[in-house]
């Protein structure tokens, strides 16, 4: 483990609750919030199989508990127990189509659950900080070229996107009516689509991709002429870890705010395929014949510039190289390294590249409106 980069130096000591830690996202940031020296206490469900969450050993090298956020009493004995200073909030149901099968379950989880931590957080003596991490879906999606910033409305035509949308709207009441006086930051993070190492989710693109093309599988790909803002998990992580570190000392800027690659980086899910497969090396991919299945958003796209402005944050690893080092890891891991050196080699590399992305051009294609 190398020493903490010094605008990271928060961090050292600090008791940090994050929900979601066995999922994908989570165990990232777990991963990294233990290098920067936190005391890391995660709640969430049990991981499913595989796991990077398992792979990693984050079951012996934090505290772990099996916490449904439903359960309101359980989840504020969670909080009681681990004293947080700083709350991410990552834990969520987080599939479109599954949201259709079960909506209610989705609802439950993403907008209760989102309440039952935020009360939790009530009187919580120690509380100065936290991030509930929503999604670029949150917006009533118009299918208009221009990117959504954090003024525009908020919607959801599937279950997944209303219920996100709703805790926004819970986030919002309880730094409000509660938690600002209290002296809590309360801030909203709205990522574009993740890609990285050690994603296995059902019905999610790279995943889907790399278990037919190491199965000798051909791969179906559903809409492929839909865009998305793609990025590495790396780049919205180092977003969420600025902005808690911001708001520690700047409560003022407990707001919304989008993460996602420069707009002119979004991407159709053919492009990003095509991409994989060069980077992978072998594997065939067609598009599905049929268009039927659930409403999906065929456009999506974020502006970033409040994060860039407000938080200094920006994407350093552009598509391509998301893409390729996403492939990388799922190839050298199949091919038997170690899950944690692959995923702290990533986290040292990004770590690494502040410094030059502080000092490359940042011409941007945000602001594309004008009213």
């Amino acid at each position: 483990m190398t020493g903490i980069p010094a605008d990271h130096s928060l961090w050292r000591g600090k008791r940090v609750l994050l929900t979601g830690h066995t999922g994908f996202k989570g165990a990232w940031l777990a991963l990294w919030l233990r290098r920067l020296g936190a005391e890391v206490t995660g709640i969430a469900l049990p991981a499913a199989e595989p796991s990077l969450y398992r792979l990693v050993d984050l079951e012996t090298t934090i505290a772990s508990r099996i916490v449904d956020l439903r359960d309101a009493a359980a989840v504020a004995t969670a909080v009681r127990a681990a004293r947080p200073e700083i709350v991410f909030h990552l834990a969520a149901q987080a599939l479109v189509r599954a949201s259709y099968r079960e909506p209610l379950e989705t609802f439950a989880t993403n907008t209760m659950g989102t309440a039952h931590l935020l009360d939790a957080l009530r009187g919580a003596p120690d509380a100065r900080v936290a991030v509930v991490v929503t999604t670029d879906k949150v917006y009533r999606n118009r299918e208009w070229a221009y990117p959504y910033r954090e003024s525009d409305a908020l919607g959801g035509h599937d279950p997944y996107s209303a219920s996100k949308a709703a805790a926004e709207l819970v986030a919002a009441s309880y730094r409000s009516a509660f938690l600002a006086a209290q002296g809590v930051a309360l801030a909203t993070a709205r990522a574009g689509n993740v890609i990285g190492g050690g994603d296995w989710c059902e019905d999610r693109l790279i995943p889907d991709a790399v278990r037919a093309w190491s199965s000798g599988a051909l791969l179906r790909i559903r809409r492929p002429g839909a865009i998305r803002p793609w990025q590495h998990v790396l780049d919205p992580l180092a977003g969420y870890l600025r902005l808690a570190e911001q708001l520690w000392d700047s409560p003022a800027l407990a707001d919304a705010y989008n993460f996602g690659p420069r707009t002119d980086e979004a991407a159709s899910v053919g492009e990003v395929i095509t991409l994989a497969r060069a980077a992978y090396g072998v594997g065939e991919w067609a598009a599905d014949a049929e268009e039927g299945g659930p409403h999906e958003a065929g456009r999506l796209a974020l502006e970033v510039a409040r994060a860039r402005a407000v938080l200094g944050v920006a994407s350093r690893w552009s598509l391509p190289e998301a893409v390729e080092r996403t492939m990388r890891w799922y190839r050298r891991q199949h091919d038997g390294a170690a899950a944690l050196v692959l995923c702290e080699a990533d986290i040292a590399d990004h770590e690494a590249s502040r410094a030059q992305s502080a000092n490359a051009p940042t011409a941007s294609a945000e602001g594309g409106r004008t009213e």
